[in-house]
């Protein structure tokens, strides 16, 4: 198994006396720290209006992490593209790839927050139709070599050739979340690596996995393991209370999530939001109590087709950070492949 890390950012310290921007900064100097550990990536949220600072401009801050880093690589978990314009989007993260020697992972994704689709203006129902556009022109605009003209239902684009060209070929390194059987085809169809969250449970994990090996190999391409990251919070804790601690503030960090994502009176929604709301439900997917708690929690994931994982350690808990890299993932560890 290989082991990256998935999280989000506050511009807000987690002190009192911290100036705006410290949390940023903590942000950075905790994945420099896991850089040293030899952990292989960071995958980073992006989201908006929500009041408590959240990390909006991902790229941005990536493109630091990028530049105090040596081999981490740094994505994206994920960018919406309903919101953004495709083209600018493919010119900033080529330039991030190219700053960072290649290691740029583009997570991409159609949003689920109600409250986001209703501050930029955009209607949640269009958000699957403005996703596959918004791709098509990013995929153009990294791979044409000659300038192109687009004319589609939301965007207009005349005579333009996108700069600069990206590091990885033919672009950088896609990724997309799904849960569904139908958009984990839809990942399959567009040749993407597949990112799973961290609330399934590991039965469903392996549901998962299985369905996008059957789907990549219909299409007669070969499965890479690799392929597929599995998010999951993690917790290395003292003793029996530090866990339960340690769940609590999870699960309120979940609802907190959950009361700016859904629209008011809406009980569905996306998978996430569908079974976020079970404490019980992530206690059990949770990676969180003694280092052999958490190997065996590993040794089912594995079983199950897990070979990329991605740690969620909310709050930035250094010592959960050293203690994952130092007592659990030797055991799981082997060289990594390499990931497109």
């Amino acid at each position: 198994m290989i082991f990256g890390l998935f999280g989000g950012a506050q511009a807000a310290g987690s002190t009192l006396d911290a100036g705006m921007g410290q949390g940023f900064h903590d942000y950075i100097d905790f994945h420099v720290e896991a850089d040293a550990l030899g952990y292989h990536s960071a995958f980073c949220v992006e989201h908006h209006f929500t009041g408590w600072t959240q990390i909006s401009a991902t790229l941005n801050l990536l493109t630091w992490l990028a530049a105090r880093t040596r081999h981490l690589r740094v994505g994206t978990a994920v960018m919406v593209l309903p919101w953004h314009n495709p083209v600018l989007l493919a010119e900033q993260a080529a330039t991030l790839d190219l700053l960072s020697g290649g290691r740029l992972d583009l997570g991409i994704g159609k949003g689920y927050r109600h409250n986001e689709f209703k501050g930029f203006g955009v209607p949640a129902d269009e958000a699957e139709a403005r996703f596959d556009e918004a791709l098509d022109v990013m995929i153009r605009a990294w791979t044409s070599t000659e300038r192109f003209s687009h004319h589609g239902r939301v965007w207009q684009f005349d005579d333009i050739i996108v700069e600069p060209p990206a590091a990885q070929k033919p672009y950088p390194a896609l990724w997309m979340a799904a849960g569904s059987a139908a958009s984990i085809r839809k990942v399959a169809e567009r040749g993407c690596n597949l990112l799973l969250d961290q609330f399934a449970q590991v039965d469903v994990i392996g549901e998962r996995i299985a369905l996008f090996k059957q789907e990549v190999e219909s299409l007669g391409r070969v499965f890479d393991p690799m392929s597929v990251a599995v998010a999951r919070d993690v917790y290395v804790a003292k003793d029996a209370a530090d866990r339960r601690a340690a769940l609590e503030r999870a699960a309120r960090m979940r609802q907190r999530t959950i009361d700016v994502a859904r629209a008011p009176g809406q009980n569905g929604g996306s998978h996430v939001l569908s079974y976020a709301t079970s404490a019980s439900g992530n206690e059990a997917a949770a990676l969180c109590g003694s280092p052999d708690d958490i190997a065996r929690k590993l040794e089912a994931l594995q079983a199950a087709g897990v070979h990329y994982l991605l740690a969620s350690m909310g709050g930035g808990s250094r010592e959960t950070l050293r203690r994952f890299a130092d007592e659990i993932v030797p055991a799981f560890q082997r060289h990594p492949a390499h990931i497109m």
